[in-house]
């Protein structure tokens, strides 16, 4: 199946996004599983949320046999988002999600990152480094619980900003407001900055940490 990601920018979209409605919508547009990620109440405290330009306050995946410019439209509509920012991407998963069943919430706070490539790097470059160089480091200096990499391939919408990849990582709910729940230093200082600094260090040789978006969020998925 064909993976598509769509980052909205409304207000109250979680009825909306998690009612019956929708996914018997995108049922009849060839979606065979969705994903929901809400900016929600659930991660509000969470201490790090931000990037370059109109929040994200929802991400929708979808898994689709159809036509993706079909499932856009039906995400656009039940959204009511004449702008969304639609991807077609290639899915890693690195770190399986814990299973959970239809439509209950992952106990987890699901940071969605929107990473850019920089100009000094070709695309080849860059994907080499993040999938082959970076993902080890970043699961090692970091408490993440699961890890899902999407290379973008395709921008589906004129709105979208060029981006090159989104990714994954689940973390324990407490890492919200817990350095070192967020990075697994059990309390211990020094193992912080030490993890810190490897992380920060690698995420500096590929660019990730200039113009990005991080969306803390709650995660739905259902089979449709």
């Amino acid at each position: 199946m064909t993976k598509v990601i769509l980052a909205l920018h409304g207000t109250g979209l979680g009825a909306r996004l998690t009612a019956p409605a929708f996914r018997t919508a995108l049922a009849a547009a060839g979606v065979g599983a969705v994903q929901v990620n809400l900016d929600d109440a659930d991660v509000a405290p969470a201490i790090m949320r931000f990037g370059p330009a109109e929040p994200i306050t929802a991400l929708v995946s979808v898994w689709t046999d159809g036509d993706p410019a079909a499932v856009v439209r039906t995400v656009a509509d039940s959204a009511d988002e004449s702008t969304p920012h639609a991807y077609l991407v290639r899915e890693r998963v690195r770190l399986d999600p814990v299973p959970v069943p239809d439509g209950v919430r992952c106990d987890a706070m699901v940071n969605i990152a929107l990473l850019r490539r920089p100009g000094s790097m070709t695309r080849e470059e860059y994907l080499r480094y993040w999938l082959i160089q970076h993902t080890p480091i970043a699961i090692r200096t970091q408490n993440t619980v699961a890890y899902i990499q999407n290379v973008v391939e395709e921008v589906l919408t004129p709105s979208a900003p060029e981006i090159a990849a989104i990714v994954e990582e689940h973390f324990p709910m407490g890492a919200m407001t817990d350095p070192h729940l967020f990075y697994g230093s059990r309390g211990d200082e020094s193992e912080l900055d030490r993890r810190v600094t490897e992380l920060m260090a690698s995420v500096a040789r590929f660019g990730a940490g200039t113009g990005l978006d991080l969306v803390p969020t709650s995660r739905y998925h259902w089979n449709i």
